[in-house]
């Protein structure tokens, strides 16, 4: 089937929706897997970083300092510039579109401190994380969805994205499965945004929803576009032990504190200023730290977050999702028991490089191509350099979402649609035949559960080249045993199994530039923490990885581009302490 629009947003998360906000006036399709509001936007708990200044004196540049100290100095200072001053009118465009926020006595946007935000350049912990209870996101995306629909937006729900068309040098527009029939569809158009979310669902321990599978990475990545800093992946320090569902740093931000195996409050020993609202790489060291050292509870690989001392009033009112999910998912009772925690892969800081307005480049002289763009954690501006703050994932999402929705307004109304290139969906088909008529017994279940072993095992907190290259050589093998998938569900109709192979295919070639980019990058920065090559090097890798896929997802070439860095003392990179 063949559908025509001016603009094909592919996700319907927190990026997509507000993208699709800035054009009222344009034909919009959003192709989403999921229902708009199951995207992952809405798992996203404690906050929105914005220095509105509600509760104590707050300034856009404090944002801006810390969101670069925090990257470990890999942020592009200009897009963080922009990040932390459009911030501002980002939070108030959306509590006027109806964003339910929490209010301080006087009627304004309740605040509260988040993990690596910080007062006067690092000096003390800020309140700066707008908030709705511990369901941020999911009142982002409910606010967002809604204005959607009053805009008159075309949602194609249930189609999942398997190609991106490009033509006469620009994209125009994407084929996609219709999971509920099985049928191939076509949507032309004259610009492509692809906000499709990470891809968490590589480790086995992971904060993510099981359709953060790096669909829009992958796609792109096989279209010759380079994904860029894939070795910088977050693994956020509270997860739930062994399940990976995530407490919020909200919970950190009210108040609660870790605790070892011996029940010392631990993180003031390292982190004497920020304690348990340091960066997110730095507290996930931590953990891991204490749990080598044999500071783990009961010899275990977990420690405590203990919230008993908040009280119940602060826990029923302001930290009602998370705790719900202690229950529900350990039997702990956080009102009165510590609940077991441990690092998870939570958040990509590459992917897709864009220009400051969400545009596609795809070299390092920073050429875009046309028509194509990306914005939330599918895309790399880069403003999160090699670690993201807590909140400024959701200030990402509404800040380029928005901008990128601006420039495609601009776009559409200068450019016409380009032809369709020949033969435009045998890619697509092909790869779906393949699955449907395989008979080489390899299994899907098997191949994703080797991954995301591998991947917890060796490209984890802690990394070093053994590791890394056993991880680059089992994932060599899997995409070997990936070519012999056997499908037992040969049918049409919500075939899930076809699309979780399809969706293996995009994760096994994230991993693999996942793991290319680490292999690369011989020194710690942020998320990169290399055993091996423990310090930051400024002088050899101040600088951004560029990875092309080569014949095969496990065949790569490397190139590097320039940090973006601005003419001020503040900002220049200096030894992160906090």
């Amino acid at each position: 089937m063949y559908q025509k629009f001016d603009v094909v947003i592919v996700g319907a998360g927190g990026a997509g929706l507000m993208a699709a906000m800035q054009l009222p006036n344009a034909s919009v399709a959003v192709l989403s897997k999921v229902y708009p509001t199951r995207s992952h936007t809405g798992a996203a708990q404690g906050g929105v970083a914005a220095a509105l200044g509600n509760l104590e004196e707050d300034h856009w540049k404090w944002h801006m300092f810390d969101t670069i100290k925090g990257g470990d100095y890999l942020v592009d200072q200009p897009a963080a510039e922009i990040l932390a001053r459009d911030a501002i009118d980002a939070i108030y465009e959306l509590e006027h579109r109806g964003l339910p926020f929490n209010r301080t006595p006087d009627g304004r946007i309740d605040q509260r401190r988040f993990g690596g935000h910080t007062r006067n350049y690092g000096e003390a912990p800020v309140r700066r994380s707008c908030y709705a209870a511990d369901r941020t996101g999911h009142m982002l995306l409910q606010t967002m969805y809604q204005n959607a629909i009053k805009n008159q937006v075309r949602f194609f729900n249930e189609f999942l994205a398997l190609d991106l068309l490009i033509n006469e040098g620009r994209a125009c527009g994407v084929v996609a499965l219709e999971i509920r029939t099985g049928e191939i569809h076509t949507f032309h158009a004259k610009a492509v945004l692809f906000a499709t979310g990470g891809y968490g669902r590589a480790w086995r321990v992971t904060s993510n929803a099981f359709a953060c599978m790096g669909d829009g990475m992958a796609i792109a990545y096989r279209r010759g576009i380079p994904l860029e800093d894939m070795e910088m992946y977050q693994f956020h320090p509270t997860g739930l032990y062994k399940v990976g569902v995530l407490l919020s740093e909200g919970a950190r931000g009210e108040g609660a504190r870790l605790l070892n195996g011996k029940g010392e409050y631990f993180m003031e020993r390292y982190m004497p200023t920020l304690k348990d609202l340091a960066p997110r790489d730095i507290v996930s060291r931590c953990i891991i730290k204490e749990i080598k050292e044999g500071r783990g509870v009961n010899g275990e690989d977990y420690v405590y977050l203990d919230l008993r001392h908040l009280g119940e009033k602060v826990i029923t009112e302001k930290l009602p999702d998370i705790t719900e999910f202690a229950r529900n998912y350990l039997g702990v009772e956080p009102i009165r028991e510590p609940v077991p925690i441990q690092p998870t892969a939570h958040y990509a800081m590459g992917g897709i490089p864009t220009d400051n307005d969400g545009r596609v480049v795809v070299d390092s002289r920073w050429t875009p191509l046309p028509g194509f763009y990306a914005a939330g954690e599918v895309a790399c501006v880069s403003v999160h350099g090699a670690n993201r703050l807590g909140t400024n994932s959701l200030v990402d999402l509404i800040v380029f979402g928005r901008r990128a929705g601006k420039h495609m307004a601009r776009f559409i109304a200068e450019n016409d649609h380009v032809p369709l290139p020949p033969q435009h969906e045998d890619f697509a088909r092909e790869m779906v035949d393949h699955l449907l008529t395989s008979k080489g017994g390899e299994s899907a279940a098997r191949i994703r559960n080797e991954l995301q072993g591998e991947m917890l095992e060796n490209v984890f907190v802690e990394r070093q080249e053994k590791g890394l290259q056993h991880a680059m050589e089992t994932l060599a093998g899997l995409q070997e045993d990936y070519k012999k998938i056997q499908l037992q569900d040969k049918g049409k109709t919500f075939n899930t199994e076809l699309v979780e192979a399809i969706e293996l295919g995009f994760l096994l070639e994230c991993a693999a530039a996942t793991v290319h980019g680490a292999l690369a990058r011989k020194e710690s920065r942020g998320a990169h923490y290399r055993l091996d090559y423990p310090e930051r090097d400024d002088v050899n890798w101040l600088k951004h990885t560029l990875i092309y896929r080569g014949d095969g997802a496990c065949n790569a070439r490397l190139d590097y581009k320039d940090v973006i860095l601005i003419d001020d003392p503040v900002f220049k990179p200096k030894e992160r302490k906090y």
